[in-house]
């Protein structure tokens, strides 16, 4: 971990109370080991859309690929997107011989992390479009409240 990042959280750490994970995940992102892993890949293309007060939608962009072709993995606040090994055919296709195939069926992996409070409601694939809802649960001890004073 670099001397900066870690000045930052040891000033962090004081003022703060239960955010301890929090500080852990970002020293970990700062480790030497999490710069050694290649760059994120771009494909498949996704939003991350804020559809309520405390609902989400991640969409990801996965033209030709049906609901046997990608699994959908939750574990550790790590939501997990990815496609599964597909056997390729020589040039044929359901429709018949293939001439030019300019709709990959590459392998994708796509992760994403979520917060402690967030839970993962379904997923549903429409449209080419592959989306993940989530929502916020806010327990009752994080919810505003007026403190009366005796």
């Amino acid at each position: 971990m670099t001397n900066k990042a870690l000045s930052i959280f040891n000033q962090l750490r004081p003022v703060t109370v239960g955010f301890d994970n929090v500080f852990d995940h970002f020293e970990r992102m700062f480790d030497d080991e999490f710069f050694r892993l290649p760059t994120a890949s771009n494909f498949p293309p996704y939003n991350i859309v804020k559809t309520g007060k405390n609902t989400y939608d991640v969409e990801l962009a996965v033209a030709g690929f049906g609901k046997d072709d990608i699994e959908v993995q939750y574990e550790d606040n790590m939501l997990t997107v990815k496609s599964k090994k597909v056997e390729r055919t020589e040039d044929k296709d359901a429709d018949g011989d293939i001439i030019h195939r300019g709709i990959s069926k590459r392998f994708f992996s796509k992760s994403f992390t979520i917060a402690d409070d967030v839970e993962v409601k379904g997923a549903e694939l429409k449209d080419g479009l592959l989306k993940v809802s989530m929502e916020r649960i806010i327990p009752e001890g994080k919810k505003a409240k007026t403190i009366d004073i005796k």
